[in-house]
């Protein structure tokens, strides 16, 4: 007996309506990427594995699916890794590929290889898939979308400003009204740290500082003095544990808690121009918030850092993130290269248009209407009528079998088809339709013309 078919955990299929609201919300992001001069580039789904390899930290290389070398893999395999079984050192003599864990390092792998070739600025958007081999759960998957706008080449902070009313367009156009753009600065942190004399525990102090909404104050005091944060220099940094007000209130406050720290002051006017110039031209419905908390990427970034939460009456983690980076293709030996860019959580974003049931119900994998079929003449008849629609760029079919009229009504409710139209022996000889709204069974006679008008208003 065969066994039941199945996929690989952390994977999933889509349905034609899955696709149908998936590709709604993409192609939203992508025209506005256009919109904002994107340039769309894509690359292979697996790279050379020294390409991605040490990229990540040691956690995200153990999260690199390998691909196995072709043909007997084995054979040039080095004898005593073998033997010993030590599967770290085994690898790379039998794999020399791995599929991409995200878009980021093979950008940067493409700049640096077609850097004679692009004109810098060079601004980018890419929308493919990449593969974590990562443990699944709720809303963590292996293979997932990435959808990413970077620019690189150039250090203007007017990038960041675009960035913030880029994230804003698209979640203005997805109907998301009140999604929360936190903004935060790599050096802002860096000249805290710097401040309490803790400058070699950064890490340490903004992994605890990030916990703040969720273990409180005492709870990241604690975890700080565990780390080897003295004490009395926590005191130093109290109003961070109380960080309230406008966005201009909150740049005051870390005016007078920086500026010791010429780093951290460099971080201030960052924030200070970005946040000033946002305000000044305006956001559509999302909300622009300092957030000092706010840590992602910390080995990563060097400048500004974004993340953007749903609007508050959904229970989600963030839909999107980036930041400024000052050297990403130094990795391949391309040295000061500044850019930015965001990326936009396809799947998170999915679910929360969901619950909000914010898809237009126009936004649909089937048809507008089902032709009936009463046999091969009046096929004919409905296919010279389908020919036309499509041309005019409505969806619609014949049913391919003649069988009991009944079942043809019965597919196209199953189908979720709004509409039946009837072309007879009858219709074909006064060169009509009979069209029947399967919802609410009204049905009206119509002409070629009339037909046509009628489906492309409703």
């Amino acid at each position: 007996m065969a066994s039941k078919p199945s996929i690989p955990k952390g994977t999933r299929d889509f349905s034609p309506a899955d696709v149908a609201k998936r590709n709604y919300i993409i192609q939203i992001i992508k025209s506005n990427f256009e919109k904002f001069g994107f340039q769309p580039i894509e690359t292979p789904s697996f790279e050379n594995s020294e390409t991605l390899m040490g990229k990540y930290g040691e956690e995200g290389d153990r999260l690199i699916f390998k691909i196995l070398n072709s043909g007997d893999y084995l054979s040039k395999a080095n004898e005593s890794h073998l033997e010993s079984k030590d599967s770290t050192k085994l690898t790379s003599s039998i794999s020399e590929k791995a599929l991409r864990y995200d878009l980021t390092v093979p950008f940067a792998r493409y700049v640096v290889q077609h850097q004679n070739d692009i004109e810098f600025p060079f601004k980018r958007y890419q929308i493919q898939p990449v593969w974590r081999a990562d443990r699944p759960q709720k809303g963590r998957f292996r293979e997932f979308y990435q959808c990413d706008a970077d620019v690189v080449g150039s250090k203007s902070l007017w990038q960041e400003v675009e960035l913030v009313q880029l994230y804003d367009t698209v979640f203005t156009a997805l109907g998301l009204q009140g999604v929360t753009i936190k903004i935060n600065n790599r050096k802002i942190l860096s000249g805290i740290a710097a401040v309490i004399g803790a400058s070699d525990k950064l890490i340490d102090f903004t992994v605890a500082l990030d916990k703040l909404d969720k273990i409180g104050e005492d709870g990241v005091k604690k975890e700080m003095i565990e780390k080897g944060i003295p004490e009395e220099a926590l005191s130093k940094v109290q109003p961070l544990f109380n960080f309230t007000g406008s966005i201009t209130e909150k740049i005051e406050k870390l005016s007078v808690l920086l500026q010791d720290s010429e780093e951290g002051m460099k971080g201030v006017e960052e924030l200070r121009f970005i946040c000033e110039t946002v305000s000044q031209l305006g956001l559509s419905t999302a909300v622009l918030d300092l957030d000092v908390t706010l840590a992602r990427g910390l080995n990563y970034y060097t400048g500004a850092i974004f993340e953007v939460a749903p609007p508050k009456t959904v229970a989600m983690g963030s839909i999107g993130g980036g930041g400024r980076y000052d050297d990403l293709t130094g990795i391949f030996g391309l040295k000061n290269m500044s850019g930015v860019g965001i990326s936009f959580g396809l799947d998170r974003i999915y679910l929360v248009v969901e619950e909000l049931k914010l898809f237009p119900e126009t936004v649909a994998a089937t048809s507008k209407a089902l032709f009936i079929n009463y046999g091969n003449n009046e096929a004919f008849y409905a296919m010279q009528a389908i020919k036309e629609l499509r041309e005019t760029g409505i969806k619609v079919e014949l049913y391919p079998d003649n069988v009991k009229v009944a079942k043809q009504f019965q597919h196209a409710d199953k189908r979720g088809i709004p509409f039946a139209i009837i072309a007879g022996e009858q219709e074909l000889e006064s060169k009509t339709f009979a069209l029947k709204n399967l919802l609410s069974g009204e049905q009206q006679v119509l002409d070629l013309e009339g037909l046509k008008n009628y489906l492309l208003q409703n």
